[in-house]
């Protein structure tokens, strides 16, 4: 009978997969990273997943599918097996933003993948250019941004990225007005940032802190719920009068949909080991990361909160990306 034929094939499957996830991993693991390499995202990726490979006993290969918002690397993870042998080291854009910049995307954040983990997340901050935005505080840029006859420009590195949407929600909660000049990249804004061509701009930490150290740009606070120790006298910007103002850079590892739940298990076990290693964690906090882990679950509710969180920001600033 078809029907008993389909209930065979189904076991059989169930006992593949089973057999699999007991004897995981048995050959190397690719770690999808869709940025270039030389970037946050893929020092991060480099740096866990040789720890990685060290407690699985296998090979953890990152492989870098840059481009299209980080859409290429995503659908390359949702479109492979679902196995264990292929990760997603995704961020803000891939499971909270790209859902609302674009129409249509390759894959389905909810439907497709399946989180592991959060990862880590980057502090942004929001610094000014002092010789071309004479303001020490976000009161004082508020107050000189009502004032001025023209807009003020401000940098991001691309569209849709969370420096920029942390600049639209300001505009939001502030009813200022700037505008925007996005950048393919941080490295060219942070460049003009520093030159003057651009006065302002949110930066993450790892790029700002060394510049602010050496008093080429000033920070005028800091987007996360409470200050951080690599500025410990910098306000957060609900501090400094925008109640309630939060913005997070952030990453999160990822499997296909039907990845066995004990190979999920698995792998969240193993990187928050890794993750733990007091070398490998100290060695993320001077790059500027944040190190995170979370259940599963967590990792995905922290997401449905921050899908909802900018769709609702990138449809007050009526923001589309082509």
């Amino acid at each position: 009978m078809p029907f008993a034929r389909f209930i065979l094939s189904v076991i059989a499957l169930a006992m593949t997969l089973t057999v699999q996830a007991q004897v995981y991993p048995a050959k190397p693991i690719r770690l999808i990273v869709p940025y270039p390499a030389g970037g946050g995202t893929d020092f991060f990726a480099r740096a866990v997943g040789a720890q990685l490979s060290t407690q699985l006993g296998q090979p953890v290969l990152v492989e870098n599918r840059p481009g299209a918002a980080t859409m290429i690397g995503a659908e390359a993870v949702a479109k492979s097996a679902p196995d264990g042998y292929t990760l997603l080291l995704g961020d803000t854009a891939t499971f909270a933003v790209n859902t609302s910049l674009y129409k249509k995307l390759p894959y389905d954040p909810d439907k497709d993948l399946a989180l592991v983990t959060m990862t880590g997340r980057f502090a942004l901050l929001l610094v000014v250019n002092p010789s071309k935005l004479k303001v020490s505080s976000v009161k004082e840029l508020v107050e000189t941004t009502k004032q001025a006859s023209d807009k003020i420009d401000y940098a991001s590195p691309g569209p849709g990225s969370p420096h920029h949407l942390a600049m639209e929600m300001f505009k939001q909660r502030t009813a200022t007005q700037f505008t925007h000049v996005p950048y393919k990249g941080s490295a060219p804004a942070v460049q003009d940032l520093l030159g003057g061509q651009i006065p302002l701009m949110f930066l993450d930490l790892a790029a700002g802190a060394p510049q602010i150290k050496a008093r080429k740009i000033r920070a005028l606070a800091v987007a996360s719920d409470k200050r951080i120790a690599a500025l410990p006298d910098l306000p957060t910007v609900s501090e400094a009068g925008v109640a309630g103002f939060e913005a997070w850079a952030w990453q999160a590892l990822a499997v296909p949909i039907a990845t066995p739940k004990e190979i999920v298990a698995r792998l969240n076990a193993e990187y928050r080991k890794a993750i733990a290693v007091p070398e490998l964690r100290q060695k993320l906090i001077d790059a500027g990361i944040d190190p995170l882990d979370s259940s599963p679950e967590d990792a995905s509710a922290y997401a449905r909160a921050e899908t909802l969180k900018w769709a609702k920001v990138i449809s007050e600033g009526k923001i589309t990306v082509e």
